[in-house]
């Protein structure tokens, strides 16, 4: 009986805080993160949607994409694809969504550009942008 009573107070407490993936999310989305901003050419990313170079998209550091609530075995159905974020460097904004996972990112706020995309930062002829910050729209 004790037992029963103990875990119908904890589905209420549950019920009431939210699942313990949306707050994470919610938690992941108010973060504002900073990192290396560079970039490729897409193409099949591991969201499985095709991109290409004047498409406004980046891929998220392999940290961050792994690691995100509700990530899965399926990288398809990873809940960052689609998302949209918004990155600041050099007084430059750029709005784009996460459809890739960048492996060769080091640092968790990494993010791996289109070329189209990165162009709104910085000259592609920089390669690099060190200190970009961006967060989840």
């Amino acid at each position: 009986m004790i037992a029963l009573a103990f875990l119908s107070f904890a589905a209420l407490v549950g019920l009431a805080l939210g699942s313990p993936i949306a707050n994470a999310t919610s938690l992941v989305a108010r973060q504002v993160y900073t990192g290396d901003a560079t970039y490729y050419a897409p193409g099949l990313g591991a969201c499985g949607e095709t991109d290409g170079p004047n498409d406004f998209i980046a891929a998220a550091s392999y940290i961050l994409f792994d690691s995100y609530p509700g990530a899965g075995p399926n990288p398809n159905l990873n809940p960052i694809c689609g998302r949209s974020i918004t990155a600041n460097a050099n007084g430059n904004t750029v709005s784009v969504r996460i459809t890739d996972r960048c492996a060769g990112c080091q640092g968790e706020g990494d993010l791996d550009f289109s070329p189209a995309a990165f162009q709104q930062l910085a000259p592609l002829s920089v390669g690099r942008i060190h200190g970009m910050t961006w967060s989840f729209n």
